[in-house]
């Protein structure tokens, strides 16, 4: 099964949540629409995805992710900015 390590922010050089999934279309739905309200991302109010990796094991994606959650914030900037200077919205799902 694929796996998709993702980073979801609130604006540019804001709030950063890494995440991990088997389907990224509908993780980013659920965390735009705050399905789940007591969460860290509806919390701050991280609904725009900055930076994602696909993966063809999802083993490796939990993998993956666990090691960028280690990593500096700094890293991680360095990391979105490579794919995403600007910090544009990366979701094309329906209605964004």
């Amino acid at each position: 099964m694929a796996g998709h390590v993702y980073i979801m922010a609130n604006k540019k050089r804001g709030t950063l949540h890494v995440g991990v999934t088997g389907d990224l279309s509908q993780r980013v739905y659920e965390h735009k629409t705050h399905a789940f309200p007591n969460s860290f991302t509806a919390k701050f109010n991280c609904t725009r995805l900055v930076w994602y990796e696909d993966h063809y094991d999802f083993r490796d994606a939990i993998t993956r992710e666990k090691s960028i959650k280690r990593w500096r914030r700094e890293w991680k900037i360095e990391l979105i900015e490579t794919m995403n200077p600007e910090w544009n919205e990366l979701y094309r799902g329906i209605g964004w």
